[in-house]
This record gives structure tokens, sequence and C-alpha cells, in this order.
């Protein structure tokens, strides 16, 4: 059972971000979905997708930390643990929640690859006042905090893994684009 909660996690998050990144390549290279939906129907066929695999993503990480739960063993008591874990969670969802509010929804599921912004701006304010990239960095935090709560060892891991791809995609596929728009080096 653990091999193929393992297996169900990896490949959920190869599938969102491979997806996604094969995806955002084709329509920032050829508007591959504007071309053929126009701006709003192809934002919203590829954001259907897209919401579908992030939510596959949530729960094969969920699924692996229940499934290999108990399976971390550390010298604190569980019960610290289980609050770090939950503050952990708190924190990220919190960042993650406060960011995609600051950029608005559109951002959330990379709208400007399918419609410039009306303003080509570096949003700094609410979390971007402090942080390049609250939602990738600080707001993962969840992930490991899941894996804390649920004492899984294998969840610690795969949140890295999670943590590892999503920064991969983020300046293999994001930051480039984003340069490209507000012509910055960031």
């Amino acid at each position: 059972m653990t091999a193929l909660a393992v297996a169900y996690c990896l490949a959920s998050r190869l599938a969102y971000v491979l997806y996604t990144g094969i995806a955002l390549r084709r329509q920032d290279r050829d508007a591959f979905f504007t071309r053929a939906w126009g701006v709003e129907g192809g934002f919203q066929r590829f954001r259907r997708i897209v919401s579908v695999l992030m939510l596959n993503d949530v729960l094969a990480f969920g699924l692996l930390c229940v499934v290999t739960h108990d399976t971390l063993e550390v010298s604190l008591d569980r019960t610290v643990v289980i609050v770090i874990g939950a503050a952990l969670v708190a924190v990220g969802i919190s960042v993650k929640v406060w960011a995609a509010n600051t950029l608005g929804s559109d951002a959330y599921y990379w709208y400007n690859f399918f419609a410039p912004p009306r303003l080509h701006r570096v949003v700094l304010a609410g979390p971007y006042k402090f942080l390049e990239n609250p939602m990738y960095t600080v707001g993962y935090l969840q992930a490991y905090g899941w894996a804390l709560v649920t004492g899984s060892l294998p969840g610690l891991f795969a949140a890295a893994f999670l943590h590892f791809a999503i920064l991969a995609f983020y300046f293999a596929v994001e930051k480039p684009h984003f340069q490209r728009l507000n012509g910055s080096r960031l």
C-alpha cells in the first residue's frame, strides 16, 4: 500500500507540473489555447484541467501521509510534533491565501499567459512586500506540516519533492514569462 501511495503522489505531482508547464509554454510560444478558443475560452479550458490536476495532487499527498502515518520517529513528544506541524500548516495556508488574495484568482491560474496584464508591474504588496515568491516558498510549509501532523516520514520526503518540483516549474516556466512581460531581471 505504501509503494502505491508514494507512486500515486509522485505521479500526481509530475502530471500537475509537467502538464501545466508544457501547456503554459505552448500558450506562451504559440498561443495554443487562445488561438483555438479565444482568451477567455482558452483560459477556462486550461483552468479546468489544471484545477483537476491541482486537486488530485493535494489528495494524493494527503493520502500518502495518511497511509504512511506514524512512520516518523523523532525524540520529541508526539504532541509537540503535532503542534509544530499544525503551526506550519496554518502559516503555509495563511501565506498562500494572502498571496492569492493579493494577486487575485486569475493570477493564481496564470491568466497573464493568456491575456497580458493591463499594467505591467511587479507586485510589492501583501506577502510580496517581504518575499519574491511567497506561494512557492513559505506557502509550501503546510505540506511539511501535514507530514508532521500525520507522523509520516515518506510524507516529509514527498513534501520536499513537491516543493522542489514547483520551484523547478517556477524557474523554468513562470519566472522567464514574468521577466519577458515586465522586462525585469528578477
